[in-house]
């Protein structure tokens, strides 16, 4: 058995070029997280203590109030206590594609950290080669007999780069930097899917209400015809207002397939949400009085915001990133030392004698590299990458801005929408009232036909904009939802991969 052995002369040498190279200092900025907002809201007007409510029992109508500074729960979904919404989004978390891709991503950014860290380790080479072979004797002189030689060779080779001016430490902290960002966008993923997945659903609620609504009143317009028709038999009605209404009645029937296409798409992209082809997905059965609307609403404030909402998080590392590379360039304007030594092992011209301590080789040596004239092609790549950290800086205070007027925007929509809902509501009341009272004058010839359709068509425009100002509510707290990070610093989801987080 051969024993290939570092001479022990070599050894101290390793160990304090490693030390000496770890202990140095990385050139390039340390990088330092942005400084949090100080702010203690996003609206000029302050919020209100809560929401108007329609005045009106039942789901929907409740005033919401806002809680400043309270945390968001990890399953903001829960909220709406539905138990279909729940399990379609832990269908969708494990099953949509998008989601793997992400997490592949992720494992992929890690791995690359890990291949990364091993340049601070010496890096060795093994060799064993034999090789047999005959030289010719007349290359001696003249008549001299073919002479055979064997040769055993068994080399290590080790290579050492010391990393004085940190760019192997400032390589490894950008990729770290990187992981780090395409974890948040694996969390962006998240939330984006969820959020997706609560609005189609409500959207599916809210078209079959407005369908149900639509279906009420042809139903309440027939009625009506048959009316009209017993009048004409009883000669108090014209022939032209029979038209009139079965006119109106083939217009409300035409509303139908428009509402049922909003249905369709909808169900097919909860399908595609959820991994399913549209073929296989089962309809979703939801209606808005299945919903509950969320009565207190959290709002984290904005210095708590920057530290959870994924994009900022996602565009703070790629500060991180540009800020390593800064470093790199740095030290690719600088001397690189590196250690070799090669050949440290055994060579023999026999099996038997090659292990023998005769028998070893080793060599050592070392080199400094040093950029002399590169045609100003380092500095102004380092200049660029200043450029990069500055673009991201940049980029990240308009992230930060966007995602402050993300959530003042879902803020005002909550309470104008509740006002509008209000007086929807109103409206709907009204609507309602008068269109009672236009038939019963109607039936005793005190208005004309023109005067009812005109009700009928006002009674109808305001229940379907009251069902469309309601899912609006459910709407606008899945927005807000969404604009405070979706609480994923809270989630512990069984369906994702463990050591993600």
């Amino acid at each position: 058995m051969t024993i290939i052995r570092l001479p022990n002369d070599l050894l101290p040498c390793a160990g304090a070029a490693m030390a000496l190279a770890l202990s140095a200092c990385a050139v390039g900025p340390n990088y330092h997280p942005p400084a949090r907002p100080t702010q203690d809201g996003y609206t000029r007007e302050g919020l209100p203590a809560q929401t108007a409510s329609t005045g009106v029992a039942g789901p929907g109508g409740e005033a919401q109030s806002f809680e400043l500074g309270s945390d968001l729960t990890g399953q903001w979904w829960t909220l709406f206590g539905s138990a279909k919404l729940d399990a379609l989004i832990q269908q969708a978390m494990a099953s949509y594609p998008d989601i793997a891709t992400q997490q592949a991503a992720l494992r992929e950014a890690r791995q690359n950290v890990r291949a990364e860290e091993g340049n601070f380790l010496p890096q060795l080479q093994g060799q064993i080669s034999a090789s047999r072979s005959q030289t010719p004797g007349a290359l001696v002189f003249p008549g001299f007999p073919n002479f055979i030689s064997n040769s055993f060779y068994a080399t290590v080779s080790v290579a050492y780069t010391f990393d004085f001016f940190g760019k192997e430490r400032r390589t490894v902290e950008g990729l770290k930097a990187q992981a780090e960002q395409q974890s948040f966008v694996l969390e962006a993923s998240y939330l984006t899917l969820t959020s997706n997945i609560a609005t189609q659903a409500i959207q599916v609620a809210s078209v079959r209400g407005q369908n149900a609504a639509t279906r009420q009143i042809i139903a309440l317009e027939e009625q009506q015809l048959s009316v009209v028709q017993g009048l004409y038999r009883l000669g108090s009605k014209a022939r032209s207002d029979i038209l009139l209404q079965q006119s109106n009645i083939a217009t409300e029937r035409a509303t139908l397939p428009p509402l049922q296409q909003q249905l369709a798409q909808a169900e097919h992209q909860l399908a595609l949400l959820t991994g399913r082809s549209p073929r296989d997905a089962t309809p979703l059965e939801l209606d808005l009085s299945d919903l509950n609307l969320p009565q207190d609403l959290p709002v984290t404030l904005p210095s708590s915001l920057v530290a959870q909402r994924p994009d900022i998080r996602q565009q703070a590392a790629v500060v991180h990133q540009m800020s390593a590379q800064i470093g790199v360039a740095t030290a690719n304007m600088l001397p690189q030392i590196s250690l070799s030594s090669t050949d440290i092992g055994n060579v023999a011209t026999n099996a038997s004698t090659w292990a023998e301590a005769s028998a070893g080789i080793w060599g050592l040596g070392g080199q400094v590299v040093a950029p002399l004239f590169e045609g100003g092609t380092l500095r102004a790549r380092r200049r660029a990458a200043v450029d990069a950290y500055d673009q991201a800086v940049s980029q990240y205070k308009l992230v930060v801005l966007q995602a402050f007027q993300a959530v003042a925007d879902a803020l005002t929509a909550l309470e104008n929408d509740a006002q509008a809902l209000k007086a929807q509501r109103v409206a709907l009341d009204a609507a309602q009232a008068s269109l009672d009272l236009t038939q019963q004058q109607y039936a005793v010839g005190a208005v004309d036909s023109v005067t009812l359709l005109t009700a009928q068509q006002t009674y109808q425009q305001a229940r379907l904009n009251y069902v469309r100002a309601l899912a609006s509510r459910y709407t606008d707290s899945v927005t807000l939802f969404a604009a405070l990070g979706g609480g994923w610093w809270h989630r512990n989801d069984p369906g994702t991969l463990p050591g993600l987080r």
